[in-house]
């Protein structure tokens, strides 16, 4: 059974993706497994935060987050019935997706060419450039 890793950030290209993949499951003879993935920056570290933010309620803020940014793809991917993990990590969005699909044993990465990052090339997202950069794993990118 293929093991999928689809990158979202709740952005309208994530979405895309995610209806993309859905509709791609017919490809497939055994529907795959996605392990549905989210990656949030991780906050400037400031002197003496801690006094004001627990570790708590910085680990509270990237799960609301990163639930907000599953939202949308968890809806599309529970209406096809899919078999799926959804997974919130903070770190460098592109380092963090490639580590993980290796990690997480998958055959192929999908993600949007763009997303809510900074501006990237006018041809790609940064974040998708640098993906495909960093892994080993196929990449299907979703325009």
């Amino acid at each position: 059974m293929p093991k999928i890793l689809l990158a979202v950030d709740g952005s309208e290209q994530a979405l895309g993706a995610t209806r993309r993949l859905v509709a791609s499951f017919a490809w497939y003879r055994e529907k795959p497994t996605v392990e549905l993935v989210t990656v949030h920056p991780p906050l400037p570290h400031i002197a003496a935060m801690g006094v004001a933010v627990t570790q708590e309620m910085l680990d509270r803020y990237y799960r609301e987050e990163g639930e907000s940014h599953l939202a949308g793809a968890k809806a599309l991917l529970d209406a096809a019935g899919a078999d799926y993990r959804s997974h919130i990590f903070v770190g460098q969005a592109a380092e963090t997706i490639a580590e993980q699909a290796k990690r997480l044993g998958c055959d192929v990465i999908w993600m949007g060419t763009h997303g809510r990052g900074a501006v990237g090339s006018l041809l790609l997202g940064s974040v998708a450039t640098k993906v495909l950069h960093l892994t080993h794993v196929p990449v299907m990118l979703v325009h």
